[in-house]
Order: structure tokens, then sequence, then C-alpha cells
């Protein structure tokens, strides 16, 4: 009976000490959070507010494209996930390419108004 009752308590010790060096771990943490924080307070209290209106628009609209760009790669991968989407998307897209083919490029008169058109942009956008 004493071997289990030395048992017990030598478990008992061991849950303790565990006990207490999981609160010495997390105060230890919680210290360190605490440090870390401070010292990024100091440093944006340093910051020249003022100078960031330009630097802030642009980090916005790079965050704002890459957030986009996760969704749309989302989208594509789902849709990609399903066996019969693929394949009638692809078809469709040929669909849309003929009948625009069809309607544009047949005669050389619409061919030369579709030059145009584009020669028209290209002036209109690049100068």
């Amino acid at each position: 009976m004493n071997d289990s009752a030395t048992e017990v308590n030598n478990t008992a010790a061991k849950v303790e000490s565990a006990t207490i060096g999981e609160q010495d771990s997390s105060s230890n943490f919680s210290g360190r959070y605490g440090e870390v924080l401070t010292n990024l307070n100091k440093t944006l209290d340093t910051v020249d507010w003022s100078q960031m209106g330009r630097i802030g628009k642009a980090t916005g609209i790079l965050v704002a494209v890459i957030v986009a760009q996760i969704l749309i790669k989302g989208v594509l991968d789902t849709i990609n996930l399903l066996p019969v989407i693929p394949g009638l998307l692809e078809l469709l897209g040929v669909i849309i390419v003929g009948q625009w083919s069809w309607k544009n490029l047949t005669t050389s008169e619409k061919r030369n108004a579709v030059v145009g058109k584009i020669q028209e942009l290209r002036k209109e956008y690049l100068g």
C-alpha cells in the first residue's frame, strides 16, 4: 500500500510541476509580448504620418489587387474541380470567337473597319 501511495504522490507532484511550468511559460510569453508591443508603439510614434498619404493609397491598392487575385484563383480552381464545367467553358469560348469572327472578319470592308478601330484605340491610348 505504501508503494501505491508513493506513486500517487509522485504523480501529483509531476502534475503540479507541469502546471507551474506552464504558468511560468505563459507569464514569460505575456512579458515578451508586452515588450514587443511597447517597442512597436515607440517605433510607430516616431513615423511622420503626414507623408503616408500616397504610400498608404498605393499599399491599399496593392493589397486589394492581391486579395482579388487570390479570390479569382479560388473561384477558378473550384470551377476546375467540377468535371463538366471546364469543357463547357472552352466550348463557349470557341463559339464566341467564331461568332465574332463571322460578324467582323468575313468581308474585306469588315476587316478594314476592325483594323481602323484598332488604330483609333491605339492613337487614343498611346498618343
